[in-house]
């Protein structure tokens, strides 16, 4: 089969390799869509792999090409997507239901090899179908919109009347917090970006109101949205250092606080910034990944099946561009201006 393999830092070739067999429990998915994630980026072009060769991507769709003959839940030619965790499921963490948390996982695309070929095989406990009327660059959106609705759950959201909830960030994982927070009935929802394309999906998607992070009076227009309360809830879905100093200002006290995104820097607060969690005495976590029990959680079955619905939407705008297989590394090589790329690159192979 032909792959895109990584066999060193930017070096990313189009290349032939044996095509992946078919043991028993196991499925073997014909590729079709694959989204990069912005894990993916460090992987190619800042020395980030976790060693070489290997086959990146774990935002994926397809159909089945071949199952083995014990595998009872699909068959030849169903629509699928492959969920990427392979937890050990045996350890504390995995007893519990955090599977997200094992710490003796695998995970594909990055421990081993992933979605950018022409097929990959995975266990079927790591196979999910899909109704044929989701279209395969929708379906490649779903580990980013399970990654939105972790982060909800972690929060502990609920819906309460009158409470406000804001979004820093409008890339891929805020537009899918946005609509998730929007299904579960949230009464006015604010999401915040520098870039206003990202403001404008925002809008499409229900945002109730749209801010410039950026804007000299960002902080009176919080006040004003907010009552000069604050936000109850607070999603960073960006690994950007300023927002997540923000989240602390805009917070309402007594908030809940969620860190979606993965920051690339480190990161220091001031006396003065530090203090708004003492004296806001808001509640703050992290989010990593997107699982839950029973496996994989009902992160997939709910974003299954409001895929399914048409509730949860893949706007034209959130791909930025296509590229085949063979181009793979052309588009990478968007990546190395960042500010350019506005939306999701996929790699398709039909």
């Amino acid at each position: 089969m032909k792959a895109a393999v990584l066999y060193g830092n930017q070096d990313l070739r189009y290349d032939e390799i044996e095509t992946p067999a078919v043991h028993d429990g196991e499925i073997r998915i014909k590729v079709v869509a694959t989204g990069i994630c912005g894990s993916d980026i460090p992987r190619v072009h800042y020395n980030g792999a976790h060693g070489y060769p290997i086959i990146l991507g774990h935002e994926f769709s397809g159909y089945v090409d071949e199952a083995a003959s014990d595998v009872k839940s699909v068959k030849k030619g169903d629509r699928v997507i492959g969920i990427p965790l392979m937890p050990c499921f045996e350890c504390d963490d995995c007893k519990a239901g955090n599977f997200s948390l094992c710490k003796h996982y695998s995970f594909v695309g990055s421990r081993q090899n992933g979605s950018m070929a022409q097929y990959v095989t995975l266990p079927e406990k790591n196979v999910m179908k899909i109704d044929s009327s989701i279209p395969y660059e929708t379906a490649a959106f779903f580990e980013p919109s399970t990654v939105a609705i972790h982060g909800i759950k972690q929060c502990g959201y609920k819906y309460e009347k009158g409470k406000t909830v804001a979004i820093l960030g409008g890339g891929t994982i805020g537009l899918f917090t946005l609509q998730w927070i929007k299904i579960l009935g949230a009464d006015k929802v604010c999401v915040c970006d520098i870039d206003d394309s990202h403001l404008k999906c925002s809008k499409i998607l229900g945002a109730d109101e749209t801010l410039i992070s950026i804007a000299e009076d960002f902080n009176d227009q919080v006040k004003a949205a907010t009552n000069s309360k604050g936000f109850d809830y607070v999603f960073v879905s960006t690994g950007s250092v300023a927002a997540m100093k923000t989240a602390f200002e805009i917070a309402a006290n007594k908030a809940h606080i969620c860190f979606i995104g993965t920051p690339t820097k480190d990161i220091t607060f001031s006396v003065r910034e530090w203090e708004n969690m003492n004296r806001k005495e808001f509640y703050l976590t992290g989010s990593w990944m997107s699982y839950s029990a029973p496996w994989p959680g009902d992160e997939w079955s709910l974003t299954e099946k409001y895929f399914s619905t048409g509730d949860l939407k893949v706007l034209p705008e959130m791909i930025y561009k296509s590229y085949p297989l063979d181009k793979a590394m052309d588009a990478f090589n968007e990546y190395l201006n960042p500010q350019n790329v506005m939306g999701k690159i996929q790699i398709i192979d039909k």
